[in-house]
């Protein structure tokens, strides 16, 4: 079984990133392989709402971009997190060109992403965190993904880079959704380890 990560924050080791990791520990630890992709400063375009994805059919953007290998990533994985800081209470603009695009082209190719399971991980100052959650969770809830729970919705509080790890209910948090997720996938998918 495998995890596909998305770090939606610019900063490669920023609080996005050991907040995903701090979940990866955890699905490594129960044999479920995983990968980080840096989607944060990826030059991806928004969703031009051209519907090419429709008359094609091929699991694919027109757009040239890095997007269509996300997508490939996400279609080989039985998990996939998407992780974000919070931006003015909302998810980052890459994260949301992968929502809006990737989401799209699931729909027009019979829900690509049906019956995976899908974790939001998401970094913030203070407030606004609770949005950003619920914007990923709705992509995944509209693409017939599977969300486990956690003791806490999946968030933790720092301002410069590392200071998540300082923020014991977010890391436990975080610890606790990646037991949940890959209790969820091994009920799912069984003993499927790649």
């Amino acid at each position: 079984m495998k995890v596909v990560g998305f770090n939606g924050s610019p900063r490669k080791r920023g609080n996005t990133y050991h907040a995903i990791q701090t979940v990866f520990k955890v699905l490594k630890k129960e044999s479920i392989k995983t990968e980080l992709i840096q989607l944060g400063g990826a030059d991806i375009k928004p969703c031009k709402a051209c519907f090419k994805c429709f008359e094609n059919k091929n699991n694919r953007c027109v757009q040239n971009d890095k997007l269509n290998s996300f997508i490939e990533k996400m279609i080989g994985a039985e998990g996939i997190i998407i992780g974000s800081p919070t931006y003015f209470s909302n998810v980052s603009p890459e994260v949301k060109s992968l929502i809006d695009r990737a989401g799209l082209v699931s729909r027009a190719n019979e829900h690509l992403f049906k019956r995976k399971v899908g974790a939001a991980v998401i970094a913030a100052r203070r407030a606004g965190a609770t949005h950003v959650y619920s914007s990923i969770n709705f992509f995944f809830g509209i693409s017939h993904m599977i969300i486990p729970g956690s003791s806490y919705w999946n968030l933790g509080i720092g301002l410069k880079p590392g200071d998540i790890l300082k923020d014991k209910e977010g890391i436990a948090t975080f610890k606790d959704l990646g037991k949940n997720m890959a209790w969820l996938l091994k009920k799912l998918y069984g003993s499927k380890i790649n």
